[in-house]
Formats: structure tokens, C-alpha cells, sequence
């Protein structure tokens, strides 16, 4: 959680953060499937998501992103009177 950055601005978002070798102290590793270090991923959001209502949870080691739409975007239902 400490390792991790979930940036917005305007409709990019940017994760980014380091990854610590999980290794025992004393232990060689002689391929690792994921690389140590830093990383960043960014992506371009659709234009209806509300920037100000995004959340991210972190849980058991998956991270999640709740990117709501604005309240315009949502479709609305319309009477026949």
C-alpha cells in the first residue's frame, strides 16, 4: 500500500510505484517472474468518469479502481404521461 501511487488528471491515470524483491535474506534467486523496481502503467479514461468520486481499495494484494460516470452520462429513465 505504501509502495503504491494512483494518480488522476483530467481523464489520464497514472499507477505507479516500486516492487521489493520477496526473496529470504541470505537467498540467491536465479529467475524471478516479475521484475524488482520501479514501474508505472497510465491510462486514458473515457470522458464520462466523475474524477472527483474515484476510489481504490487495495486488498489482498489486488488493486481496485471504482471509476463512477457523471451523473449526466447515466442514462435516465423518462415517463410517457
Amino acid at each position: 500500500k505504501e509502495d503504491l501511487d494512483v494518480k488522476i488528471q483530467g481523464n489520464y491515470l497514472e499507477i505507479s510505484g516500486t516492487r521489493e524483491s520477496d526473496a529470504p535474506e541470505g537467498y540467491k534467486t536465479h529467475k524471478t517472474e516479475r521484475g524488482i523496481g520501479f514501474f508505472s502503467r497510465s491510462f486514458t479514461l473515457p470522458s464520462d468518469v466523475d474524477a472527483t468520486k474515484v476510489e481504490a481499495i487495495l486488498k489482498n494484494g489486488l488493486l481496485y479502481l471504482i471509476l463512477p460516470k457523471h451523473e449526466a452520462a447515466k442514462p435516465k429513465k423518462i415517463s410517457i404521461g
